[in-house]
């Protein structure tokens, strides 16, 4: 074994020791594509070491994020006990991931992720001792009504939440849950039709080649669509994807997302980008894995630096601060 290989290891085991708690004899199935298959390798023989047992499946990298698997791959996962997808493009928001999780398999998504990803950044996080930031900020969304989210550079959304879970991805799963990693993020779905203002997108758009932005993506939103994207040449990129698949869904408001892993670095990568603390994201396109309604082909996050979320109008986050 390579020297960078033992430092993917130590990664491979967090993951099957703290966030899987995987034991003896259980099933693990990893989905991947051709493109991750080392890190694919990784995780199995982690897994194989604790003495589960373990099934690679490989498959042709998605055209793009949200598209399911193939059904021979989502069949397979409704009958293991961990599910584990290091792959190029997000499958977290499919009738796949959904429908696993709903026959009781933990599910832990590591989209896009690089070989460093295992050794450092967002994975060298305490997450147990975020848990608790985490599921208050998620439960601040499951009891409220009305969010608003502002930012010092233009962005002012509000929708309404009511009788919305809120959701707590802190890359510990029990039976059931699903969760990405390294992201720690507690995030919510608004009700489809209720989102209304501006999102200034400055920091990262981690999909179809943006990455750091270089300029503000400015989104217009009525009634829970966007109806205008403007700035430069990566507002072009993003707009030209969305009308591209013909589908109203991919304007869709879907998620308010915030950052809460101190480890996690802005480097473009989507796993990364979107724990940073002191952001907030605003997710675009499928809702149905965050508790909305909303298929679509895609599902994209506009990242912003130092958000102010107010729920019920009591500050909940203040740029790098939960104010619980």
């Amino acid at each position: 074994m390579q020297m960078r290989e033992v430092l993917m290891f130590k990664g491979a085991r967090t993951i099957m020791d703290n966030c899987v708690s995987l034991k003896q004899g259980e099933k693990v199935l990893i989905v991947t594509d051709m493109v991750q298959v080392k890190i694919a390798n990784i995780l199995a023989a982690a897994a194989f070491e604790r003495g589960a047992e373990v099934v690679v499946s490989i498959m042709q990298p998605r055209k793009k994020a949200g598209e399911e698997p193939p059904d021979l791959i989502a069949e397979s996962m409704k009958h293991a006990d961990v599910v584990l997808i290091p792959v190029t493009y997000s499958v977290t928001h499919t009738f796949a991931v959904k429908n696993a999780a709903a026959a009781g398999a933990r599910i832990l998504v590591l989209t896009d992720f690089t070989e460093e990803m295992l050794f450092r950044g967002g994975i060298e996080a305490d997450f147990q001792s975020i848990k608790p930031i985490c599921k208050g900020v998620a439960n601040a969304f499951a009891n409220g009504n009305h969010v608003h989210l502002t930012t010092p550079a233009g962005t002012d959304l509000s929708f309404d939440i009511t009788g919305r879970r809120g959701n707590s991805l802190y890359c510990v799963v029990e039976p059931g849950e699903f969760s990405t990693i390294p992201t720690i993020e507690a995030n919510t779905s608004p009700l489809e039709g209720t989102a209304n203002g501006k999102i200034v997108a400055d920091a990262s758009i981690p999909y179809i080649g943006i990455g750091l932005l270089d300029e503000p993506v400015i989104v217009d939103v009525e009634n829970g669509y966007i109806t205008k994207i403007s700035g430069g040449k990566q507002a072009e990129m993003l707009n030209r994807d969305l009308l591209s698949h013909n589908d109203r869904n991919c304007f869709n408001i879907a998620e308010l997302g915030v950052g809460l892993n101190p480890k996690c670095r802005m480097c473009g990568i989507m796993l990364e980008d979107e724990g940073v603390v002191g952001t907030a994201h605003i997710g675009i396109g499928t809702s149905i894995t965050l508790g909305g309604t909303i298929k679509a082909p895609t599902h994209y996050d506009l990242i912003m630096w130092k958000p102010r979320i107010e729920v019920d109008g009591k500050v909940i986050v203040d740029n790098d601060k939960v104010t619980l």
